[in-house]
Protein backbone atom coordinates (compact mmCIF):
# COMPACT_ATOMS: atom_id res chain seq x y z
CA UNK A 1 0.00 0.00 0.00
CA UNK A 2 1.37 3.65 -0.77
CA UNK A 3 2.07 5.85 2.12
CA UNK A 4 0.79 8.70 -0.21
CA UNK A 5 -2.07 10.54 1.53
CA UNK A 6 -4.67 11.15 -0.76
CA UNK A 7 -6.30 14.75 -0.51
CA UNK A 8 -10.06 14.32 0.42
CA UNK A 9 -12.49 14.44 -2.62
CA UNK A 10 -14.34 17.46 -1.38
CA UNK A 11 -11.36 19.34 -1.12
CA UNK A 12 -9.71 18.39 -4.94
CA UNK A 13 -13.23 20.32 -5.72
CA UNK A 14 -13.03 23.42 -7.81
CA UNK A 15 -14.50 26.30 -5.89
CA UNK A 16 -18.07 27.73 -7.87
CA UNK A 17 -17.76 31.19 -7.59
CA UNK A 18 -20.42 33.01 -5.24
CA UNK A 19 -23.44 34.81 -6.88
CA UNK A 20 -24.01 33.06 -9.98
CA UNK A 21 -26.97 31.38 -8.95
CA UNK A 22 -30.26 32.61 -6.45
CA UNK A 23 -33.21 31.16 -5.31
CA UNK A 24 -36.51 32.09 -6.79
CA UNK A 25 -38.80 33.58 -4.30
CA UNK A 26 -41.56 32.27 -6.64
CA UNK A 27 -40.93 28.31 -7.15
CA UNK A 28 -38.43 28.46 -4.60
CA UNK A 29 -36.08 26.68 -7.62
CA UNK A 30 -32.50 27.54 -8.17
CA UNK A 31 -31.79 29.74 -11.02
CA UNK A 32 -28.98 30.73 -13.20
CA UNK A 33 -28.60 34.30 -12.51
CA UNK A 34 -27.20 35.36 -15.87
CA UNK A 35 -30.03 33.56 -17.44
CA UNK A 36 -32.91 35.52 -15.16
CA UNK A 37 -30.58 38.75 -15.86
CA UNK A 38 -31.00 38.31 -19.81
CA UNK A 39 -34.87 37.73 -19.30
CA UNK A 40 -35.10 40.85 -17.59
CA UNK A 41 -34.67 39.90 -13.89
CA UNK A 42 -37.73 36.91 -14.64
CA UNK A 43 -37.13 33.71 -13.57
CA UNK A 44 -36.76 31.03 -16.15
CA UNK A 45 -38.98 28.82 -14.50
CA UNK A 46 -41.93 30.46 -12.96
CA UNK A 47 -41.70 33.92 -14.18
CA UNK A 48 -41.62 35.18 -10.79
CA UNK A 49 -40.80 39.29 -11.66
CA UNK A 50 -37.73 40.35 -9.92
CA UNK A 51 -37.88 44.05 -8.26
CA UNK A 52 -35.16 45.91 -10.78
CA UNK A 53 -33.86 49.86 -10.24
CA UNK A 54 -35.28 52.57 -11.75
CA UNK A 55 -32.11 52.69 -14.40
CA UNK A 56 -32.77 49.46 -15.63
CA UNK A 57 -36.21 50.00 -16.30
CA UNK A 58 -35.46 52.54 -18.30
CA UNK A 59 -33.02 50.65 -20.07
CA UNK A 60 -35.48 47.90 -20.91
CA UNK A 61 -38.38 50.46 -21.96
CA UNK A 62 -36.59 53.19 -23.68
CA UNK A 63 -34.55 53.51 -27.05
CA UNK A 64 -30.93 53.43 -26.57
CA UNK A 65 -29.59 57.03 -25.45
CA UNK A 66 -32.50 58.67 -25.65
CA UNK A 67 -33.62 59.33 -21.82
CA UNK A 68 -32.56 62.49 -20.64
CA UNK A 69 -33.52 63.23 -16.80
CA UNK A 70 -35.43 65.93 -15.59
CA UNK A 71 -35.87 67.24 -12.14
CA UNK A 72 -32.61 65.68 -10.92
CA UNK A 73 -31.81 68.29 -8.49
CA UNK A 74 -35.33 68.02 -6.29
CA UNK A 75 -34.32 66.31 -2.97
CA UNK A 76 -36.92 66.02 0.18
CA UNK A 77 -36.58 68.25 3.18
CA UNK A 78 -37.89 67.27 6.37
CA UNK A 79 -40.90 69.70 7.14
CA UNK A 80 -42.12 67.86 10.40
CA UNK A 81 -38.48 66.91 11.90
CA UNK A 82 -40.42 63.45 11.62
CA UNK A 83 -38.57 61.12 14.48
CA UNK A 84 -40.14 57.52 14.93
CA UNK A 85 -36.92 54.62 15.78
CA UNK A 86 -34.85 57.07 13.61
CA UNK A 87 -34.86 60.45 12.16
CA UNK A 88 -36.43 60.62 9.23
CA UNK A 89 -33.14 63.17 7.76
CA UNK A 90 -31.00 59.96 8.80
CA UNK A 91 -32.96 57.65 6.64
CA UNK A 92 -33.20 60.15 3.54
CA UNK A 93 -29.15 60.01 4.20
CA UNK A 94 -28.59 56.77 4.73
CA UNK A 95 -30.61 55.80 1.36
CA UNK A 96 -29.12 58.33 -1.19
CA UNK A 97 -25.94 57.35 -0.23
CA UNK A 98 -27.51 53.74 -0.83
CA UNK A 99 -29.12 54.22 -3.83
CA UNK A 100 -27.41 57.31 -5.29
CA UNK A 101 -31.05 58.38 -5.84
CA UNK A 102 -32.65 61.86 -4.38
CA UNK A 103 -36.09 60.44 -4.06
CA UNK A 104 -38.02 57.34 -5.22
CA UNK A 105 -38.68 58.12 -8.86
CA UNK A 106 -36.66 59.71 -11.48
CA UNK A 107 -38.83 61.15 -14.53
CA UNK A 108 -37.60 62.47 -17.93
CA UNK A 109 -37.53 62.74 -21.80
CA UNK A 110 -37.31 59.99 -23.90
CA UNK A 111 -38.26 58.11 -26.74
CA UNK A 112 -39.75 54.51 -27.24
CA UNK A 113 -40.25 53.05 -30.70
CA UNK A 114 -38.93 56.47 -31.85
CA UNK A 115 -41.60 58.40 -30.40
CA UNK A 116 -41.12 61.10 -27.99
CA UNK A 117 -42.47 60.77 -24.25
CA UNK A 118 -42.03 61.84 -20.98
CA UNK A 119 -41.51 59.01 -19.06
CA UNK A 120 -41.10 58.71 -15.03
CA UNK A 121 -40.32 55.44 -12.95
CA UNK A 122 -40.42 54.62 -9.33
CA UNK A 123 -37.59 52.80 -7.47
CA UNK A 124 -38.41 50.72 -4.66
CA UNK A 125 -35.20 50.75 -3.09
CA UNK A 126 -35.96 53.99 -1.99
CA UNK A 127 -37.98 53.88 1.23
CA UNK A 128 -40.44 51.31 -0.70
CA UNK A 129 -41.14 53.47 -3.48
CA UNK A 130 -43.16 55.85 -1.28
CA UNK A 131 -44.96 59.05 -2.46
CA UNK A 132 -43.57 62.11 -0.76
CA UNK A 133 -43.32 65.68 -1.46
CA UNK A 134 -40.74 65.42 -4.14
CA UNK A 135 -42.03 62.30 -5.65
CA UNK A 136 -45.14 63.96 -5.84
CA UNK A 137 -43.71 66.96 -7.27
CA UNK A 138 -41.73 65.24 -9.64
CA UNK A 139 -44.79 63.52 -11.60
CA UNK A 140 -47.26 66.55 -11.60
CA UNK A 141 -44.38 68.84 -13.18
CA UNK A 142 -43.91 65.70 -15.54
CA UNK A 143 -47.44 65.40 -16.36
CA UNK A 144 -47.09 69.24 -17.27
CA UNK A 145 -44.15 68.93 -19.39
CA UNK A 146 -45.97 65.90 -21.47
CA UNK A 147 -48.71 68.38 -21.53
CA UNK A 148 -46.81 71.16 -22.76
CA UNK A 149 -44.90 69.22 -25.81
CA UNK A 150 -47.59 67.50 -26.49
CA UNK A 151 -45.33 64.02 -25.42
CA UNK A 152 -47.38 61.05 -23.72
CA UNK A 153 -46.49 60.79 -20.76
CA UNK A 154 -45.90 56.94 -19.04
CA UNK A 155 -45.15 56.40 -15.45
CA UNK A 156 -43.73 52.91 -14.03
CA UNK A 157 -45.61 52.85 -10.39
CA UNK A 158 -44.12 50.25 -7.79
CA UNK A 159 -44.67 51.41 -4.25
CA UNK A 160 -45.30 49.34 -1.44
CA UNK A 161 -45.03 52.20 1.12
CA UNK A 162 -47.72 54.71 -0.28
CA UNK A 163 -47.56 58.04 1.14
CA UNK A 164 -44.92 58.79 2.97
CA UNK A 165 -46.34 59.36 6.29
CA UNK A 166 -42.99 61.03 7.55
CA UNK A 167 -44.28 63.87 5.84
CA UNK A 168 -47.83 64.06 7.16
CA UNK A 169 -49.91 66.06 5.19
CA UNK A 170 -47.27 67.40 2.79
CA UNK A 171 -47.15 63.76 1.56
CA UNK A 172 -50.97 63.21 1.55
CA UNK A 173 -51.51 65.94 -0.80
CA UNK A 174 -49.30 64.62 -3.49
CA UNK A 175 -52.21 62.21 -4.05
CA UNK A 176 -54.68 65.07 -5.22
CA UNK A 177 -51.85 67.33 -7.05
CA UNK A 178 -51.19 64.33 -9.55
CA UNK A 179 -54.92 63.60 -9.69
CA UNK A 180 -54.95 67.27 -10.80
CA UNK A 181 -52.38 66.75 -13.15
CA UNK A 182 -53.45 64.04 -14.85
CA UNK A 183 -56.83 65.46 -15.66
CA UNK A 184 -55.43 68.13 -16.87
CA UNK A 185 -53.42 66.64 -19.73
CA UNK A 186 -56.91 64.71 -20.15
CA UNK A 187 -58.36 67.70 -21.04
CA UNK A 188 -55.95 68.43 -23.98
CA UNK A 189 -56.31 64.98 -25.11
CA UNK A 190 -52.85 63.78 -24.05
CA UNK A 191 -52.08 60.31 -23.33
CA UNK A 192 -51.14 58.44 -19.99
CA UNK A 193 -50.06 54.95 -19.97
CA UNK A 194 -49.91 53.81 -16.17
CA UNK A 195 -48.03 50.73 -15.93
CA UNK A 196 -48.18 48.50 -12.63
CA UNK A 197 -45.56 46.53 -10.90
CA UNK A 198 -45.59 44.94 -7.68
CA UNK A 199 -46.41 46.27 -5.46
CA UNK A 200 -48.38 49.17 -6.24
CA UNK A 201 -50.29 50.20 -3.23
CA UNK A 202 -51.29 53.23 -0.91
CA UNK A 203 -51.42 56.14 -2.26
CA UNK A 204 -49.86 56.28 -5.57
CA UNK A 205 -52.90 53.96 -6.50
CA UNK A 206 -55.19 56.00 -5.14
CA UNK A 207 -54.08 58.45 -7.30
CA UNK A 208 -52.56 59.19 -10.05
CA UNK A 209 -51.75 55.29 -11.28
CA UNK A 210 -55.34 54.59 -11.09
CA UNK A 211 -56.22 57.23 -13.64
CA UNK A 212 -54.27 55.86 -16.23
CA UNK A 213 -56.22 55.81 -20.04
CA UNK A 214 -54.68 52.66 -20.63
CA UNK A 215 -53.55 50.87 -17.26
CA UNK A 216 -51.34 47.49 -17.65
CA UNK A 217 -49.94 45.39 -14.54
CA UNK A 218 -46.91 42.87 -14.62
CA UNK A 219 -47.97 39.68 -13.67
CA UNK A 220 -48.79 38.91 -10.38
CA UNK A 221 -48.21 42.08 -9.23
CA UNK A 222 -50.23 43.16 -5.57
CA UNK A 223 -52.21 46.24 -6.87
CA UNK A 224 -54.30 47.89 -4.48
CA UNK A 225 -54.85 50.14 -1.35
CA UNK A 226 -54.77 48.68 2.08
CA UNK A 227 -53.21 45.29 2.42
CA UNK A 228 -55.24 42.00 1.80
CA UNK A 229 -53.97 41.33 5.45
CA UNK A 230 -55.40 44.44 7.08
CA UNK A 231 -58.74 44.29 4.66
CA UNK A 232 -59.29 40.82 5.95
CA UNK A 233 -59.14 41.57 9.38
CA UNK A 234 -61.18 44.87 8.89
CA UNK A 235 -64.20 42.79 7.48
CA UNK A 236 -63.81 39.32 9.25
CA UNK A 237 -64.30 37.38 5.94
CA UNK A 238 -61.77 35.08 3.81
CA UNK A 239 -60.62 36.75 0.47
CA UNK A 240 -61.09 35.21 -2.84
CA UNK A 241 -57.82 33.90 -4.18
CA UNK A 242 -56.24 36.07 -5.70
CA UNK A 243 -57.58 39.04 -4.11
CA UNK A 244 -55.82 41.92 -5.28
CA UNK A 245 -53.17 40.53 -7.79
CA UNK A 246 -53.23 41.82 -11.12
CA UNK A 247 -54.81 38.72 -13.05
CA UNK A 248 -57.93 39.48 -10.49
CA UNK A 249 -57.81 42.85 -11.35
CA UNK A 250 -58.17 41.85 -14.97
CA UNK A 251 -60.51 39.89 -14.63
CA UNK A 252 -62.89 42.18 -12.50
CA UNK A 253 -62.19 44.83 -14.98
CA UNK A 254 -59.33 47.25 -13.54
CA UNK A 255 -57.13 47.05 -15.80
CA UNK A 256 -56.64 46.86 -19.76
CA UNK A 257 -54.11 44.28 -19.94
CA UNK A 258 -51.21 42.14 -17.60
CA UNK A 259 -48.13 42.27 -19.69
CA UNK A 260 -45.19 40.06 -19.06
CA UNK A 261 -41.94 42.45 -18.44
CA UNK A 262 -39.97 41.04 -21.19
CA UNK A 263 -43.09 41.88 -23.89
CA UNK A 264 -43.70 45.62 -22.09
CA UNK A 265 -41.41 47.28 -24.69
CA UNK A 266 -42.88 45.90 -27.55
CA UNK A 267 -46.68 46.53 -26.50
CA UNK A 268 -45.68 50.03 -25.70
CA UNK A 269 -44.15 50.73 -29.19
CA UNK A 270 -47.12 49.33 -30.73
CA UNK A 271 -49.48 51.46 -28.39
CA UNK A 272 -47.68 54.37 -29.25
CA UNK A 273 -47.56 54.08 -32.55
CA UNK A 274 -51.51 53.55 -32.82
CA UNK A 275 -52.09 56.28 -31.12
CA UNK A 276 -49.48 58.72 -31.72
CA UNK A 277 -50.26 58.15 -35.44
CA UNK A 278 -50.34 61.13 -38.04
CA UNK A 279 -54.10 61.80 -38.91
Amino acid sequence: MSDEVREPRSSRRRDVPSGLWLRCPGCSKMIYKNLMVERGNVCPECSYHFPITSEERIQLLCDPDTFVEHLKELAPADPLGFIAKRSYRERLDETQSKTGLRDACVVGRAEIGQVPVVIGVSDSRFLMGSMGSVVGEKIARSIELAREESRPFIFVSGSGGGARMDEGMFSLMQMAKTAAAVQRLHEVGGLFVSILTNPTMGGAMASFAALGDVIIAEPKALIGFAGPNVIKQTIKTELPEGFQSSEFNLEHGFLDLVVDRQEMRGTLIRMLAYFCQEA
